[in-house]
């Protein structure tokens, strides 16, 4: 008998090896002596399988103490949420499609929901609510998959020398001069963990936004 611990345990073994892009049904049946068919019958897909692990990993996030401030409930649960992704980065890879959250187990809903309460909370609208997660939700995917990406890739910026040598070879200094004068330090300042310093900015900023106006266009569906 094949237990689905067995199957989320093997998926987790060949996304750990090769990545989640080349995680098949087939694949997970020959690692785990399967058939595909057999497979099948415990995994409908591989969209199922991914959503299945994400949702047990979703459960061992530890929920921190909620303050009291709506606002900080919010950066409190938004940190919560981008520190357990951070430590299992192609989860957020996975969860770049809008329409995400009706796949997601309690665990992670109730981070979601602190979130949802804590602009309610702060005088905004229930559809105020769902905009301003949405764009936290960017913010923290994007930032996540920008550093999990410059980990694995050798990247110009994080060598001052290619900088350095750019601007020393050409007018770059006359074009760019502020992009000249930190060229050494680029690198060292790029990588620097600004995360949450941004998050209370970018929070601060949309509890203070004007809602948009009733029947204006989404600038996002444009």
């Amino acid at each position: 008998m094949t237990s689905r611990k067995q199957i989320l345990a093997a998926a987790r073994g060949l996304i750990d090896q090769h990545g989640w892009e080349k995680l098949t049904i087939r694949r997970l049946a020959a690692e785990m002596g399967l058939g595909s068919t057999t497979l099948y019958t415990h995994v409908p897909g591989k969209e199922d399988l991914l959503f299945l692990l994400i949702h047990e990993y979703a459960e061992q996030i530890p929920h921190p103490e909620l303050p009291s401030d709506p606002r900080e409930r919010i950066i409190t649960a938004a940190v919560a949420i981008h520190d357990g992704l951070a430590a299992w980065p192609w989860a957020a890879e996975v969860l770049t499609t809008d329409g995400f959250i009706a796949r997601l187990g309690d665990s992670f809903l109730s981070l979601v929901e602190t979130i949802l309460t804590g602009v309610v909370d702060a005088g905004r609208t229930p559809d105020d609510s769902v905009r301003i997660f949405r764009s936290i939700w960017y913010y923290t995917v994007g930032e996540i998959l920008v550093r999990t990406h410059t980990r694995h890739r050798e990247m110009d910026e994080r060598d001052p020398t290619r900088l350095n040598a750019y601007f020393g070879n050409t007018d770059g200094p006359l074009r760019l001069p502020h992009l000249a004068a930190i060229a050494d330090r680029w690198g060292m300042l790029a990588g620097q963990d600004t995360y949450a310093q941004g998050l209370r900015a970018f929070v601060d900023g949309l509890l203070a936004q004007a809602p948009p106006t009733a029947g204006a266009p989404d600038p996002e569906s444009a």
